[in-house]
């Protein structure tokens, strides 16, 4: 199977065993795509009754950014929650925040129901603050508890200096209810669990053609045909231009990801807690300790989708300016993954014409708006579930305009690199 050379394809145990489609057949519904979106959308038609799904995927289940991401499960979209009131108004905005706190315990459930291990890890998440100003996280505390009803705590500068060793923070504030696990250890375990119930599953199987008109829907691939009442299109980052009317209203951007070799006690060098860490620039470093004493660190994104020639120092020297203590610390993977960004930074979930229905563009906080959003999907389809519109009403098909999104997308990730510089 070709996944990349990460630790997560390194350490995921039982990698994907399903076979490649070798003749045609037809169903009730066929998802293209085997990340979380789609995953989570067989599963969630399985548990319902919905037994007669069929799932596939290029590559293996997990290819994508679903097996590559840092793990992090927990709350928000990357429109961050200021655009989100100002984009819906506070009460919707609170609702919508919500789906994504839902998505963490959508996977907390599924991970006990399941017995799924993948290393989760319960203590919660760090959102450090990266400038002199300590405003910003009293300021972001009560916006929080106000506007969302999340309750964060505050950790105070010389206090978080005794487990996180570091003088580029000034204090932090603890999202407990958040955790993080190993991603491709979950996917597997969630594609296995929908196979158990009823779904069929096929790897190496890349759809090379969609016909959607019509009331029974074509998915041609190289060696069979699937014809199907519905069709759920959860290709992510990797969508290329499989489906246009998808494709016009996402963009593939590239983002970085890095694990040291096991460090033993060193690691508590640089920090002792069992959280994940993030921090206040909208550029932002993430980064956590790993069951087997590794650090998994992750930054910086960009429209160029080649991965960059110097990957492993790129990351190795953000590591180095934030514990500068970790200089000589061996990097043992380093690895880059598409994720599918939208130009009104929000998930796109609904039903694009009768019977093609489609979720992308969870670049940033994926984790948990994926698998709600799958799970959306799948009550919308088994039991005419409407709440998907909640999101899909407001967050459609907005269009990134191409090369000039790219462009475009390039030139506000610089200008937000430069304003937290100024404000540095």
């Amino acid at each position: 199977m070709g996944y990349p050379d990460s630790y997560y394809a390194a350490t995921a145990s039982g990698a994907d065993a399903f076979p490649p489609l070798t003749e045609s057949t037809e169903v009730e519904t066929c998802i293209i795509g085997g990340g979380y979106a789609g995953l989570s959308t067989a599963l969630g038609l399985v548990e319902r009754g919905h037994k007669d799904v069929v799932l596939i995927d290029a590559e293996g289940i997990g290819f994508g950014c679903s097996g590559r991401n840092g793990g992090f499960a927990f709350g928000g979209f990357s429109l961050h929650e200021h655009g989100l009131i100002k984009a819906v108004g506070k009460e919707k905005a609170r609702e919508l925040y919500g789906f994504t706190t839902e998505g963490i315990e959508l996977i907390r459930e599924r991970i006990g129901k399941y017995d799924i291990d993948c290393d989760a890890i319960w203590d919660g998440v760090l959102l450090c603050n990266w400038f002199k100003d300590e405003s910003i996280l009293t300021d972001h505390r009560r916006f929080m508890a106000d506007s969302f009803g999340v309750e964060l705590d505050y950790i105070a500068p010389d206090e978080l200096r005794e487990t996180v060793k570091s003088h580029r923070y000034n204090g932090a504030l603890v999202e407990k209810n958040a955790f993080h696990f190993h991603p491709l250890k979950y996917a597997l375990a969630l594609a296995a669990e929908a196979a158990k119930q009823g779904a069929r599953l096929y790897s190496n199987t890349p759809a090379t053609q969609i016909k959607a008109d019509g009331p029974i829907k074509e998915v041609h691939t190289p060696n069979g045909t699937i014809r199907a009442k519905r069709i759920v299109i959860a290709c992510g980052g990797y969508l290329e231009g499989l489906y246009k009317p998808l494709a016009r209203a996402s963009l593939p951007i590239s983002t970085y990801v890095m694990v040291t070799e096991p460090l033993g006690a060193r690691r508590d060098d640089a920090f002792t807690c069992q959280h994940a860490i993030y921090d206040t620039r909208f550029a932002f470093d993430y980064y956590r300790p790993l069951v087997d004493g590794r650090i998994m660190w992750g930054g910086r994104v960009a429209t160029n989708l080649t991965e960059p020639k110097n990957l492993r120092d790129l990351l190795y020297q953000d590591l180095l300016k934030v514990y500068p203590q970790m200089e000589g610390v061996k990097v043992d993977y380093a690895w880059q993954g598409w994720m599918s960004w939208s130009a009104h930074k929000m998930p796109q979930i609904g039903e694009e014409r009768p019977g093609v229905w489609y979720a992308q563009a969870f670049g940033g906080h994926g984790v948990a708006a994926t698998n709600v959003a799958g799970d959306m999907l799948a009550a919308a389809i088994a039991e005419n579930d409407k709440r998907y519109r909640k999101l899909a009403d407001r967050f459609g098909l907005t269009s990134t305009f191409g090369p000039l999104g790219k462009i475009g997308a390039e030139v506000t990730y610089q200008y937000y690199m430069m304003r937290d510089r100024l404000k540095e």
